[in-house]
């Protein structure tokens, strides 16, 4: 019947991890698919993005190419600046990305300003764009950190090219302003839910554009993030998910360097939105596996209830016999233990006795036997109570029991007031040992005796040990024990006295 139940559980078992396994290997590989999906999606948005940046980067180039090359050969006076700013006002419409066009001298000073009057006493100098041209001969355009505009305050993105006189020095600066609100226009009507985000940044890690947009991340610098330092460093295309280190979102990456260009854009969808579809799926999924699973265990329950009733007879027997193997050994244990002291009683003491003569007999080793009584103990009774008398009693056991540390030996109750220890494998001089660091500990424990002469509690001690043939017959040994401690108590008490088998000839030992 036990065999039965057990295949049944097994049957329900097998068939639960199966269906679970499979439920775990279907969402878990849907899930997969999702943030595949997922990564593909992000990574067509980027190649979208960065194509539309680089455009605009290069209209934006290609615009300074012109006006840089009429500074160069026309100049920068004041008629050449005001053909200037009319071919830049005919042209300006052509790229509404632009928010204006700036022509500034070698000192930073503003010579031209396409869409807003020059305000008088600025100079930009000190812009990043002015200085990598003023040091940096090179003719190729540079894109700057976003910076808020000093004319209408709003923040745009420098794209700007050098200019130089017709000694070949550094002549100035014209640069194409791009407003960032017109990235994050574009940016805006691309739905990446309401975690997602849009970056354009440069290779160096600093960031020129982001949507949605935070006022204190334009211009940081993020070389220092995990994404950066693992993947943008030698990847040009690639996924991530990362924790965003500027608002601390869980979000999957899809980044692409352009590459002509120092731009990086890069899309990031929430990954908790992003798995939102897949969770409902797992979740139907898992209550619809979940219905089956317990189906299949009300099925099996019924089913083992039935073959459990069969044997339930069995079990309450078992039970029942159980108890009493149980009971008989608490009686055991009783049997052999003196209520009062919790020391081994006669019957224990008798079996144990007798078992380790034979074990010594047999092994040629030697066994001692301590009998103890204590000294006066009916005075004690007569003067303090019973009461007072079994706890006297009770202490002695413990002190008894504190002095003897082996396993192998045993203190038990001989009855009354008297109590025996046996010690395998110890000879008479390491029991008269033992004997008196009981008459010492005793002493310490100090046990108030009024009755008594020596005012406390006191015990006498007879000692002896054998082995061998001597131990042939055991009441022979406990007689000697009793022999010398008749000799402790008739010569003063509170001492020991030591005799051997067939030796009465042995002085008791004081204290």
């Amino acid at each position: 019947m036990k065999r039965d139940t057990h295949l049944v559980m097994l049957l329900l078992l097998v068939i639960g991890c199966s269906l679970a396994s499979l439920t775990i290997w279907k969402v878990l590989g849907s899930r997969e698919r999702a943030l595949d999906e997922v990564n593909v999606h992000g990574l067509n948005l980027t190649q979208a993005l960065a194509t539309y940046s680089e455009g605009i980067v290069r209209q934006s180039s290609l615009l300074l190419l012109g006006l840089v090359e009429r500074l160069e050969t026309e100049g920068s006076g004041p008629a050449q600046i005001e053909r200037l700013n009319a071919l830049v006002n005919r042209q300006q419409p052509l790229m509404p990305q632009l928010s204006g066009i700036t022509v500034y001298d070698n000192r930073g000073h503003w010579l031209m300003s396409s869409n807003r009057p020059i305000p008088a006493g600025v100079n930009s100098s000190d812009r990043d764009y002015f200085i990598h041209h003023r040091d940096d001969p090179s003719r190729e355009p540079f894109i700057g950190p976003p910076i808020r505009s000093r004319s209408n305050q709003e923040w745009v993105i420098t794209v700007s090219r050098r200019f130089n006189d017709t000694r070949g020095e550094f002549a100035g600066v014209v640069a194409v302003t791009l407003g960032v609100e017109n990235f994050l226009r574009l940016f805006g009507k691309l739905d990446v839910g309401q975690e997602g985000a849009i970056g354009l940044s440069y290779t160096d890690g600093t960031l020129l554009v982001r949507y949605p947009f935070r006022e204190q991340d334009m211009g940081r610098n993020f070389s220092k993030s995990p994404i950066y330092a693992k993947y943008l460093v030698d990847q040009s295309v690639g996924t991530a998910s990362f924790t965003s280190s500027l608002d601390g979102v869980e979000r999957l990456y899809a980044f692409r360097k352009s590459e002509k260009l120092p731009l990086i854009t890069t899309v990031a969808l929430g990954k908790r939105e992003a798995l939102a579809a897949w969770r409902l799926e797992a979740l139907l999924s898992i209550v619809v596996v979940a219905s089956l699973l317990g189906l299949t265990g009300v099925i099996g329950w019924f089913l083992i209830r039935d073959i459990r009733r069969r044997t339930q007879v069995e079990g309450e027997l078992r039970l029942t016999q159980q108890q009493l193997l149980g009971s008989n050994r608490q009686l055991e244990l009783l049997a052999m233990k003196d209520a009062l002291t919790g020391l081994a009683n006669r019957r224990c003491f008798d079996e144990t006795l007798a078992m380790e003569a034979r074990r010594a007999q047999r092994d040629g080793a030697s066994l001692a036997l301590l009998m103890i009584d204590i000294d006066y103990f009916k005075l004690f009774n007569d003067s303090q109570g019973h009461v007072a008398g079994d706890a006297c009693l009770q202490r002695v056991g413990k002190v008894l029991g504190a002095c003897v540390r082996r396993p192998s030996d045993l203190v038990a109750r001989y009855g009354g007031e008297e109590m025996a220890i046996i010690m395998p494998d110890t000879d008479g001089e390491g029991a008269a040992v033992v004997a008196q660091l009981i008459l010492e500990r005793l002493t310490q424990e100090h046990i108030a005796h009024p009755a008594s002469p020596f005012g406390q509690v006191t015990v006498s001690i007879g000692v002896t040990a054998a082995a061998g043939p001597q131990l042939a017959v055991v009441p022979a040994l406990i007689e000697t024990a009793d022999q010398a401690l008749y000799q402790a108590k008739t010569t003063g008490r509170n001492r020991m006295a030591r005799i051997a088998p067939g030796d009465s000839s042995r002085s008791p030992l004081p204290v």
